[in-house]
């Protein structure tokens, strides 16, 4: 709509602008089984009717008028004549053009029983405003409010199987879990001396035995020994940075490595025995 007002100013930019009327503008109403006139009177440019138009189902409204060269009264056809339908309570308007001939005569007809696509949804007793737009190059154009006209509620829009989707959503809350309560000191240190109270039992037994190092450290043992404490180093990090799935491929790399050198250390070991 706002772009149909701004191509009418566009034809006023002329600065010795012409000026255009309607001769002889009427409005009818007919209805009823036969239809007899049940409504008829001359619209102004100056001011708007003071009672508006009532329509039913089975009542036509008619509009006619002709367009004229106000200083000379000769027909003029417009480039641009429609009515605008608009609806103030729910912003919800409809444009329908209407055809002009080469002379400037005009007529529009509403019939209530198949009103047009653009008529906008109507409520109950709520009347629609009815403006008259006019527009043609070298002339002013013309933006008058004609009546008000009230016409029987319209039914709802069907609802479209996705309209759903675009309603507004409920707000989502959040909730948050308690924060993790920690055991007490006593607990955990209870807990850290069962994990190092091995380690303390296989060095004390260790210093008891009192092995020789010599064939651990030997070129044959060495990369085996070097293995396992890869595992640890790879389980350390896991439990620092690594995912599992990481942990499953090095882990997988480092058990064909083990097993060779493994296998090799107990070949060295056993050849050795078979020496002394």
């Amino acid at each position: 709509m706002q772009a149909l007002i701004a191509s009418l100013l566009l034809l006023a930019a002329s600065v010795h602008a012409k000026i255009l009327t309607l001769q002889s503008p009427r409005v009818v109403v007919n209805g009823g089984e036969k239809g007899q006139q049940l409504r008829s009177e001359p619209l102004s440019l100056a001011q708007k009717l003071t009672h508006p138009i009532t329509l039913n189902t089975t009542d036509t409204l008619k509009i006619t008028f002709q367009v004229v060269d106000k200083s000379s009264s000769e027909g003029v056809q417009p480039h641009q004549t429609f009515l605008r339908f608009y609806d103030k309570t729910t912003s919800e308007e409809g444009i329908q053009p209407i055809r002009v001939t080469a002379g400037g005569k005009a007529k529009f007809e509403l019939n209530m029983a198949k009103p047009p696509l653009s008529f906008p949804p109507t409520l109950e007793g709520v009347p629609l405003q009815v403006s008259l737009y006019l527009g043609k190059q070298e002339y002013e154009p013309i933006a008058v409010d004609l009546f008000d006209l009230i016409v029987p509620a319209s039914l709802p829009a069907p609802e479209h199987p996705e309209e759903a989707g675009f309603h507004l959503l409920p707000e989502i809350h959040h909730t948050f879990a308690p924060e993790q309560k920690l055991p007490s000191k006593f607990v955990s240190a209870l807990f850290s001396g069962f994990v190092i109270a091995p380690w303390a039992l296989l060095l004390g037994l260790w210093s008891q035995v009192s092995p020789r190092l010599t064939h651990a450290l030997s070129p044959s043992i060495l990369p085996f020994i070097a293995s396992l404490g890869a595992y640890e180093v790879l389980i350390f990090y896991y439990w620092v940075n690594l995912k599992l799935g990481q942990v499953l491929l090095y882990g997988g790399i480092l058990a064909i490595i083990t097993l060779f050198t493994g296998k090799y250390a107990l070949r060295s070991v056993a050849r050795r025995r078979v020496k002394n």
